[in-house]
């Protein structure tokens, strides 16, 4: 058993963070029980269930598996929690914005979510693609019923790389994934499974760069499955997410432009915010009370 406890800044959102990992109503693979969020997840290859209880300014955290590494234990929960974002240097940034300065002022505090492992954030990216969030938690339940294995405690556990890569693509299909999206999760369940894709613990922005590369690599990821992933699955807050409709809806609201917002207009406007483009995005998410 991995145990931590981390004391969290004044101003922690914890409501933010619960809204995004039980956003599925179904406690399927998380659940959220009288201060405590249970999520269910593979590591080293095994079953497990994270447990995260937050209470008084604290969050404690568990892992209910043996050999387990601390340092790699209470980094992985750390960046779940959001807690190595910088958002201090950014809200000091754009306080002065006449257009995102009023928005963050009001969000003073916001961090990103992040998933558990960066293969659970690709997944969930992938799965996402073209379709509303509620249709994507509903695939990604199913996805995780059909691939994953389930925990002692009745929580199924997101499957890992290995595990997906041997999957024949009829059980995918069966969970409601189109053929395309199949084809892009085995490609890359594959690619990680061979080690031909590296999916690294943590980024720089030289290591951001190469796997946002690689990834658009793969036939139908393109730059906002890829920023999207580096988003949720480390934290890596310069991706640009331009093409994403939230974004550019609620880019409308704040700029009152009665047309709509174009991808590349987004682009323009969210570049001077680097390198922070996707905190500035997800503050855009926030003023939807949207949970991507």
């Amino acid at each position: 058993m991995a145990r931590c406890q981390i004391t969290l800044p004044p101003d922690y959102r914890t409501a933010d963070i619960i809204a995004w990992h039980v956003r599925d109503p179904l406690p399927v693979s998380e659940k959220w029980d009288n201060g405590t969020l249970y999520k269910g997840l593979t590591w080293q290859g095994r079953p497990a269930c994270l447990t995260l209880h937050f209470q008084d300014g604290r969050a404690e955290a568990s892992l209910d598996v043996g050999n387990t590494n601390d340092t790699a234990f209470v980094s992985t929960v750390r960046k779940i929690l959001g807690l190595d974002q910088d958002i201090d240097s950014f809200e000091q940034s754009v306080i002065d914005h006449p257009d995102l300065g009023p928005l963050v002022s009001r969000q003073r505090g916001l961090r990103v979510p992040v998933a558990a492992s960066p293969y659970e954030a690709l997944i969930w990216a992938i799965v996402g693609q073209q379709i509303s969030v509620q249709a994507a938690i509903s695939i990604r339940r199913r996805f995780v019923q059909t691939a994953g294995r389930q925990h002692a405690g009745g929580l199924w556990c997101h499957p890992d790389a290995e595990t997906v890569a041997d999957m024949p693509a009829t059980a995918l299909r069966e969970a409601g994934l189109s053929a395309s999206k199949v084809q892009t999760i085995l490609t890359v369940s594959q690619a990680i499974a061979r080690g031909d894709m590296v999916l690294p613990e943590h980024l720089d922005t030289v290591t951001a760069a190469q796997l946002q590369e690689q990834l658009m690599s793969i036939r139908s990821i393109g730059v906002w499955t890829a920023d999207y992933t580096l988003l949720r699955g480390y934290g890596w807050l310069d991706g640009s997410l331009h093409g994403d409709a939230a974004v550019r809806r609620s880019l409308r609201n704040i700029l009152q432009h009665d047309e709509p917002v174009s991808a590349e207009h987004a682009r323009t406007w969210l570049q001077p915010f680097s390198p922070w483009r996707a905190l500035a995005a997800a503050h855009l998410w926030a003023a939807l009370r949207l949970q991507a």
